[in-house]
């Protein structure tokens, strides 16, 4: 799967919220300055030739919606993370954020709750 740009992860996770939308629905949803129709329609062509995004013909315009699901594009991303910056070590990559208090122990607790949760199932 192909690693996307700050934009495109920006429009894929409005796609993502809303499940589908034209280019002005997009823009709706994207924080003041909005960026130009044309600008987002590009980026949206090009997550469409990244086969991220598909669209279906609706009258004079198209309707997006997205073909890799959020969590596929998430775990992906995370592997990579891991992988680049930890050595694959997600105990070197937790680690690293104890250190940096980035993480209480509280939310490690929870981490670990659902680590074994999803171990039993």
């Amino acid at each position: 799967m192909k690693q996307l740009t700050k934009a495109e992860e920006d429009i894929m996770h409005i796609l993502w919220e809303l499940g589908e939308g034209n280019v002005a629905a997009i823009i709706d949803e994207l924080p003041e300055p909005k960026p130009a129709y044309n600008t987002v329609s590009t980026i949206v062509r090009i997550l469409e030739s990244k086969e991220f995004v598909d669209y279906r013909k609706e009258g004079r315009g198209h309707i997006y919606f997205p073909k890799v699901k959020k969590n596929e594009y998430s775990n992906q991303s995370i592997n990579k993370l891991v992988d680049g910056y930890f050595q694959g070590s997600f105990k070197s990559m937790v680690s690293f954020f104890m250190k940096k208090n980035d993480i209480s122990i509280n939310e490690l607790e929870t981490i670990m709750n659902e680590i074994n949760k999803e171990e039993k199932s």
